[in-house]
């Protein structure tokens, strides 16, 4: 009864319009709402305004790494973004984001843990305020470095997507990572498989709609 009553419960993601994670559970919550039928509420946290709203003790308790994003779901309370969408992949039904195949499978974790763990946590708003005036050439050298590590890997493992033919978790990861590239001045033409799967994932309405330009604490300038 109460695993019931949790699941009538609509999740809450906690996160910011331009981080880079919230934007991967944003996507899947649209694949989700559009493939399982699921709703989400979104709570924004502004990671810059008043010192950093995720510093806050109450965000604290939700979030002890002060990170987002941070999800209410069944319950629980879930705080990295490949954690979240692998749950709601493991507890709803409807089309896949982690392939059956299990060779397709493992390259799907391979490709989003390069991303989530090898490329976007060393250009983050948190690691570039340590680093300060050299921010934009530490951010470019890492990107950089990770992209020219993943097009091989996804020469070899893409077709219309980054695995195969169906959207999955690793294109759920590529996308925020190459908008973070783009806004760190980095050439993506170097990078022509990476380049191509992008242009392609943005014409699909749950990447459009997850977009940071278009999100309910975006700020007016920056909307689109």
């Amino acid at each position: 009864i109460t695993a019931s009553r949790d699941r009538r419960i609509r999740p809450i993601l906690h996160g910011y319009f331009r981080s880079s994670c919230s934007w991967r559970v944003r996507i899947g919550k649209f694949l989700s709402l559009a493939l399982k039928g699921i709703e989400f509420d979104q709570v924004p946290v502004n990671l810059i305004k008043d010192g950093g709203q995720q510093l806050t003790d109450q965000y604290k308790a939700l979030n002890p790494m002060q990170q987002v994003p941070a999800v209410q779901i069944d319950g629980i309370t879930l705080s990295q973004s490949l954690a979240v969408i692998q749950y709601i992949e493991e507890t709803r039904p409807g089309p896949r984001l982690l392939p059956a195949d299990p060779k397709k499978r493992a390259q799907v974790r391979m490709i989003s843990d390069l991303i989530a763990s090898g490329i976007q946590p060393v250009q983050n708003l948190y690691v570039l305020q340590k680093i300060g005036a050299e921010k934009l050439q530490w951010a470019q050298h890492f990107i950089q470095r990770g992209f020219e590590a993943l097009e091989p890997i996804l020469k070899e493992t893409a077709s219309k997507y980054c695995v195969g033919d169906e959207i999955s978790m690793a294109d759920i990861c590529l996308v925020p990572q190459v908008y973070n590239a783009e806004r760190f001045k980095v050439d993506v033409d170097q990078f022509p498989t990476i380049k191509r799967l992008n242009q392609t994932l943005m014409k699909v309405d749950a990447f459009k709609v997850s977009h940071p330009s278009c999100q309910p604490d975006t700020p007016a300038e920056l909307c689109t």
